[in-house]
């Protein structure tokens, strides 16, 4: 019996070494793919992606944000410091208040996307909303 390595092994190192190479071309940075999935993880955790819907509107302050996502005001700080330092949103002061919103363009469209795909997903397989 071969083992699962054995099988998925290749018979040859490279079967298109010209499409390999432009892959290796436009890969990103070690650093660059570390940090791209450092957000992906940010974005993984549902507390934290309520956070940043609610941004998809606008920015809100802290109190406005524990209301919406229902989280408290100390958790909702602690995710948007998170977030922050990882620039997914970024601050505004006005006195003593904080209004945070998405940091630019590329993080929204993460986000829209994110939840499109979820909304289109449910909408092909309805046996996964119930």
């Amino acid at each position: 019996m071969q083992s699962a390595a054995a099988v998925d092994a290749c018979a040859v190192k490279l079967v298109d070494p010209e499409r390999v190479a432009a892959v290796n071309a436009r890969m990103p940075s070690e650093q660059d793919v570390v940090d791209t999935a450092d957000v992906f993880g940010l974005l993984g955790d549902p507390r934290r992606l309520k956070l940043l819907v609610a941004l998809l509107d606008g920015e809100l302050c802290v109190c406005d944000l524990a209301a919406v996502t229902g989280l408290s005001e100390s958790a909702t700080s602690h995710a948007l410091r998170l977030l922050r330092a990882h620039r997914v949103v970024s601050v505004r002061r006005d006195g003593r208040m904080a209004y945070y919103r998405l940091d630019d363009s590329h993080v929204r469209m993460l986000v829209d996307l994110a939840v499109a795909h979820t909304e289109h997903t449910d909408a092909i397989h309805p046996e996964r909303t119930s």
